[in-house]
């Protein structure tokens, strides 16, 4: 098996949880994707980078983040998977409010000020909190090239309404889960 098989894998044996659950963006829902399950665990994480990577490989940007903190794992995971490669790639985390102390800053990392960004996401369900670091990096001066997530749960209309190129390594009929 390839990488995308066998983080579809990692995904369906740890990540799925059933049960009656309610999402941040407020729908309830019989079961639940937890992606950290996977983005931090020690066999997959790497897989989440290399997937992400070729997932976006058609795509320039030089840094990679997204809302904490399900964008974390992810931009660290796509960070580390590149450089063995010799891609230079940054990532950056934003913050859901600025910071009150210290430099103030709302986007942790490198600078992005002028730089290709890719926002990345978990799992998204509404788009909006992957919409929310979008329009923060672009208050930052960045130039948000296209928004990558791992599993898509109904977000892409909205990215794509946002007017912003949407990519999802997994739909949910790639995981056997009904919307």
């Amino acid at each position: 098996m390839g990488d995308h098989d066998d983080l579809r894998k990692f995904i369906t044996d740890l990540a799925v949880v059933h049960g009656r659950v309610v999402l941040s963006s407020g729908r309830e829902a019989d079961w639940y994707v937890d992606l950290r399950r996977v983005t931090l665990h020690h066999q997959a994480a790497p897989l989440v980078g290399r997937v992400l990577l070729d997932l976006t490989a058609d795509w320039k940007y030089d840094a990679v983040g997204g809302l904490t903190l399900g964008a974390d794992p992810v931009a660290l995971s796509m960070l580390h998977a590149a450089a063995p490669t010799g891609r230079a790639l940054d990532a950056f985390v934003v913050r859901k409010t600025g910071k009150a102390h210290g430099l103030q800053r709302r986007i942790e990392g490198p600078e992005v000020v002028g730089r290709r960004v890719l926002a990345v996401e978990d799992t998204s369900t509404t788009g909006g909190s992957v919409l929310t670091a979008v329009e923060a990096l672009r208050e930052a001066g960045a130039e948000v090239v296209g928004v990558a997530v791992i599993v898509d749960r109904g977000a892409g209309d909205a990215v794509r309404a946002a007017g912003l190129p949407y990519r999802a390594a997994y739909t949910l009929a790639d995981l056997g889960l009904v919307a």
